[in-house]
């Protein structure tokens, strides 16, 4: 009785046969099962519009075997890459080439699943038998979708890359790469003339040469904050004047006086009511 082969390539030796080359066909088939398992292969698809069939041969390396296939080349028409009908694998495929038009990765007769035109990225299939089907990823705790993944073209999970210092910010519904928020305070230097403050900016200041005035931003948000350290002690002889620009401070409508020696002050917008409350004092 003559050897049989399974659907990956793989001899099944009868008992009595292939004597004295058993060592060397198990040898072979143990290759092909490797490829199997974790085998990788760039394949070609460059062109127009045209089928490459992936081949599985019996007892030889075969690129439609390989675990992991990264489809490559420049393509000017549609693709449509085939897989043997009756084999029943699972594969890994990345969709490496350039140019805009569909990859179809479907069995010679069945159907199959489509990279789109602008789809570079990977997609781990199953061929069934019949056709080829998309292997959807189980949802983590909490039930939302999670897809991980990244590729040549500067995309991750299906997300542009953003700039340097950028970070990936959700709001529940999509993703994006953004700048930080904003943290902290950003000190100044010193300051010895009347200025106008910028919201989340710290000042150091130095009335050493004569009183004047600081200016509140006019049009605050709630939150905003605004930070004075005199810089030099002198605000008891030279004081500092805190224009409110039009909004409370405290609630009343009076600019502040500060006339303490080495004041240091937060003031943070609430509202329109209350206007700068004094964080510390």
């Amino acid at each position: 009785m003559a050897s049989s082969y399974t659907s990956f390539g793989v001899e099944i030796m009868v008992t009595g046969e292939n004597s004295g080359t058993w060592g060397s066909k198990t040898n072979t088939n143990l290759t092909l099962i490797e490829q199997a398992i974790g085998g990788y292969e760039e394949v070609s698809i460059a062109g127009g519009a045209q089928t490459t069939a992936l081949t599985l041969s019996n007892a030889a390396l075969s690129n439609g075997r390989n675990a992991v296939i990264k489809f490559t080349g420049t393509i000017t028409g549609n693709q449509i890459v085939t897989v043997p009908d009756s084999l029943e694998k699972t594969y890994v495929f990345l969709n490496g080439t350039t140019g805009a038009f569909t990859v179809e990765v479907k069995t010679v007769s069945g159907t199959g699943i489509t990279f789109s035109a602008t789809d570079k990225g990977y997609k781990y299939l199953y061929a069934n038998g019949t056709n080829v089907e998309e292997i959807a990823l189980a949802s983590p705790p909490g039930g939302s979708n999670l897809e991980i993944q990244y590729n040549d073209n500067g995309s991750f999970g299906g997300i542009t890359m953003g700039t340097a210092g950028q970070v990936l910010t959700s709001d529940g519904t999509s993703a994006t790469f953004q700048d930080p928020a904003a943290g902290g305070t950003d000190w100044q230097t010193v300051k010895t003339t009347t200025f106008t403050a910028v919201a989340g900016e710290g000042y150091f200041v130095n009335t050493t040469a004569g009183t004047f005035t600081v200016t509140l931003p006019g049009s605050p948000t709630q939150g905003d904050e605004v930070t004075i350290v005199d810089y030099n002690g002198t605000f008891d002889t030279n004081n500092l004047t805190i224009n409110r620009n039009g909004n409370p401070i405290q609630g009343n409508t009076s600019n502040l006086v500060v006339s303490v020696e080495n004041a240091g002050l937060t003031l943070v917008y609430a509202d329109g009511t209350r206007g700068w409350l004094l964080k510390n004092k």
